[in-house]
């Protein structure tokens, strides 16, 4: 029996907001919300960034003063949608228009001169004194530097950057504000505040879970494409000594592209099961999903955390895109309407006349289970996890262009989800999630794919929508907000369109295809499941198959009968109430994130062994250690 991995919560945060309870989704369709609904989600964005606050008795502002709430949201509605989605570069995160860097030049004595002289303090003498200097004592802490002949020197310097746009979180929304961050990178504050959202979403505590769950039946599969770059991970490690400054301690082990995961272990859940990292480029997300369904499918694991952290918000990593061609500059931004400033909210324009992707930064995990637990459990369902296929490209001329890899993987996704819901349902019921990066190469590569694959399977108008055209290009988080902006759609039946493309470009494949250039509203149910599409560089290529809420409903009544189902249902009452408190609380006051920082630290006193098995301090089940013999038809 093949176990269905069922997604019972999400969370993090991502330009369009946070994604618990969907709000992330209707920040993308806020125009169509109903007007109950488009409230709360401004006052959630208030709340998030900080903006407002309830103090027990009343609303107050930053400054502490009382105000009226739906006044507020009417006053300062543009203004909370303004401060999402892409938009200008933000000087929080760094300031584009003051870029430092060092010039290589040569100073020379005067003409005339053999010699010139200076002086520095003693602590700035290099170690190494060059050979045509001459070192006398100064006053105090200085020195008298004589040199004969010039010396090569590096001049600081500063230039302003060429892109100034990015989707970046809303504004003012600081993780490093709600937990002792100590200095860690971007990347993994926004890790804890994603975990944390989406195990109090789930609306079960932890601990019950860690009572059910044998140890070894919980997995964590988590990271960052392109690790932690900012100075306190990696990026610092590799510029300290360039910058005059010292490597420190963390920067180093902080900077792994696998910390997410490890913060999740370490701080979050103290979880000793298994934990690992699958790094593919943009399809990095699609990896570890992929290693999620395995082990949950082949009955090895019950629970799995899969998601991601990005912060890619650098001024290397832009300019190093901008190099290769993938970002375009504001420039040619602007030149591409011909209009006075570029339009940085409608940078990213998949499938459209477009220029170059955007780049991003987010934070998204989801919660699987086992269909039998999540049924045991009560847990709310969200929908589930068909299949996941990973194919490379071959050969290939350049390790950046696109190849034959995709082709495999929408295939086979569209072949597992018509085995499993049929012809007609994988022709007229299926979304697709499109890539979508908004570059010249991907709207004539991917939407060949999609057309060809539509052609096979018999479909007439796959609906093709890419939701990078609102938050940017998260790389290794991409495919998590595909997931997360997709689960909204059975929520609230509205088909987000990628509302920056105001036409779809000459050289894009419409056959079979229908492109949304604007929300289309479906209803709940008319959408069985959604196939979602990455690319990434090097070939690493991965398409989704998800099932709806409906149909996994069904799958699971199927399986487990009406009365299991009929049991859930009322387990997960109490569910549903315990989600709908914290989703209040996070209408209210900003969450303060799980973090247990040297908490509970276990050696091997912690452990008891027995015949069976061994026992961990903490878990209600064993570990079990009688384990079969995988080879016995190898084996005398």
């Amino acid at each position: 029996m093949t176990h269905l991995p069922v997604i019972t919560a999400m969370g993090g945060v991502s330009p369009a907001g946070r994604s618990a309870f969907h709000y992330g989704y209707r920040r993308l369709v806020f125009d169509k919300l109903p007007a109950d609904k488009a409230n709360q989600t401004l006052l959630n964005i208030a709340v998030l960034t900080g903006q407002i606050r309830y103090n027990g008795n009343h609303w107050e502002d930053q400054a502490e003063q009382a105000l009226e709430l739906d006044s507020w949201l009417i006053q300062n509605k543009q203004a909370l949608l303004d401060a999402t989605l892409i938009r200008k570069l933000e000087s929080r995160l760094y300031d584009p228009a003051s870029q430092r860097h060092h010039n290589r030049t040569r100073l020379a004595p005067e003409d005339g001169q053999e010699t010139m002289s200076f002086t520095l303090k003693k602590r700035h003498l290099p170690m190494h004194i060059p050979e045509n200097w001459q070192v006398t004592e100064g006053d105090g802490n200085t020195l008298h530097v004589t040199v004969d002949g010039p010396v090569d020197v590096m001049l600081e310097d500063f230039h302003s950057s060429p892109v100034n746009y990015a989707g970046q979180l809303p504004s003012g929304f600081d993780p490093a504000e709600l937990y002792p961050s100590r200095n860690h990178p971007r990347g993994l504050q926004m890790t804890i505040y994603g975990i944390s959202d989406a195990l109090y979403a789930m609306g079960i505590d932890w601990e019950v879970i860690r009572q059910k769950v044998s140890p070894e039946q919980i997995g964590i599969y988590a990271c960052s494409s392109m690790s932690q770059l900012d100075y306190n991970g990696n990026g610092g490690m590799l510029q300290a000594r360039l910058l005059g400054k010292k490597v420190t301690s963390k920067q180093l082990p902080l900077g792994f592209a696998d910390m997410p995961a490890d913060f999740i272990n370490a701080y979050v859940l103290g979880n000793v099961g298994n934990t690992g990292t699958s790094l593919g480029a943009c399809a990095t997300f699609h990896y570890n999903l992929s290693q999620a369904v395995r082990d949950i499918q082949n009955g090895t694991h019950r629970v799995v955390i899969v998601g991601g952290s990005e912060a890619p918000i650098l001024p290397e990593i832009i300019e190093a895109f901008s190099t290769m061609g993938a970002i375009a500059n504001d420039d040619v931004l602007q030149a591409l309407d011909g209009g006075s400033s570029p339009d940085y909210r409608r940078a990213c324009r998949p499938f459209g006349d477009n220029i170059g992707f955007t780049l991003g930064e987010s934070c998204q995990f989801f919660v699987l289970m086992d269909d039998a637990l999540a049924v045991e459990l009560g847990a709310s369902i969200y929908g589930s996890v068909n299949d996941v296929f990973v194919n490379a490209d071959g050969f290939k001329k350049s390790i950046a262009s696109p190849g034959v890899g995709n082709y495999l993987t929408v295939a086979r996704a569209a072949a597992a989800t018509r085995a499993v819901l049929g012809e007609e349902s994988l022709r007229s019921r299926t979304f697709i999630q499109a890539h979508g990066t908004g570059t010249p190469q991907n709207r004539v590569t991917e939407s060949a794919i999609l057309s060809e694959m539509a052609k096979h399977f018999g479909a007439s108008n796959w609906k093709i929508s890419a939701i990078k055209s609102y938050l940017g290009h998260s790389l290794g988080v991409a495919g998590a907000d595909q997931l997360a902006c997709s689960l909204g759609i059975w929520q609230y039946g509205i088909l987000p369109g990628i509302m920056s493309t105001e036409s779809i470009a000459d050289d894009v494949n419409q056959e079979s295809l229908e492109f949304l250039l604007d929300h289309q509203e479906v209803g709940t149910d008319a959408m069985d499941s959604i196939l979602l599409n990455a690319k990434g560089f090097g070939g690493n290529n991965a398409t989704a198959a998800i099932f709806s809420p409906t149909v996994t409903h069904k799958m699971l009544e199927k399986r487990h009968g009406k009365k299991a189902m009929g049991a859930w249902q009322s387990t997960n009452q109490a569910t549903e109430e315990n989600a709908q408190q914290y989703e209040d609380q996070t209408n209210l006051q900003p969450i303060q994130p799980v973090y247990h920082f040297d908490n509970d630290v276990r050696g091997g006193s912690d452990l008891s062994f027995d015949k069976d098995g061994l026992t961990l301090r903490g878990y209600g089940q064993k570990v079990s250690l009688d384990l079969p013999n995988k080879y016995s038809d190898m084996c005398e």
